[in-house]
């Protein structure tokens, strides 16, 4: 069996270079692979087209890679708590191409999978439709969405083994699964690495055929993005 260990971050992210396409799993602050973030942050690489439900908060997650300007576009479907997203997407600083929620994720699914496109109804009739093919199922318009790839998918998880397995943790399991099978090399950074063998083959979200590259990150961050309160 490959053992697909890669000895820290340094290690995991060579070969990331300006002007390329990454995939950054994440919901908000929730699996986020933030140690990757933060060496992409210390590497400076400039002119990033990033893939990810959102951009963090300001000064945290994807947020710090904005704050130094180094991501060119925006793919995402949420502008959320990022004040510095929303100015630079305001201003015409930063290309960002908003994406109904289901069909990003379905966008990087089928990347992974294989399948070019496909139908879907959510944004007929919206911005989001303009110049996509539509056709007709059942009576109700669809839109043609394409997939979604990237030249390097950089995903989190709570528990991977030397083979590259990886398992989520609740809902920290949300966009990392589908973006692991999209990028051309996938890059895991876990909270717990085993060795090959230790992990129960029923629980395993992503199989290690998916990933390149794994390692044990050296600290992760459980911050609450809002706090609400009753």
């Amino acid at each position: 069996m490959i053992n697909k260990v890669v000895t820290n971050v340094q290690e995991a992210l060579q070969g990331v270079k300006d002007g390329m396409t990454l995939m950054l799993g994440g919901f908000g602050l929730c699996g986020i692979p933030e140690n990757s973030i933060a060496e992409l942050v210390k590497k400076g690489i400039k002119n990033l087209t990033c893939i990810s439900n959102n951009a963090g908060v300001d000064d945290f997650g994807l947020g710090l890679l904005l704050q130094g300007k180094q991501i060119n576009k925006m793919i995402s479907s949420y502008v959320g708590e990022n004040d510095e997203f929303e100015r630079q997407m305001l201003s015409g600083e930063l290309e960002v191409d908003l994406i109904p929620q289901g069909s990003l994720a379905e966008r990087c699914r089928a990347g992974g999978a294989g399948i070019p496109g496909f139908f879907t109804p959510a944004g007929y009739g919206t911005e989001v439709a303009e110049g996509k093919e539509v056709r007709e199922f059942n009576g109700k318009p669809h839109i043609l969405e394409s997939a979604l790839h990237a030249d390097f998918a950089i995903v989190k998880a709570w528990k991977g083994d030397t083979a590259g397995n990886l398992i989520y943790k609740a809902t920290a399991k949300n966009f990392n699964p589908m973006m692991a099978m999209a990028g051309k090399i996938t890059i895991a950074e876990v909270e717990e690495l085993v060795p090959a063998g230790d992990l129960n083959p029923n629980e395993i979200h992503t199989p290690g055929i998916f990933v390149q590259r794994i390692f044990q990150g050296e600290r992760f961050e459980k911050r609450i993005e809002q706090r609400t309160v009753r």
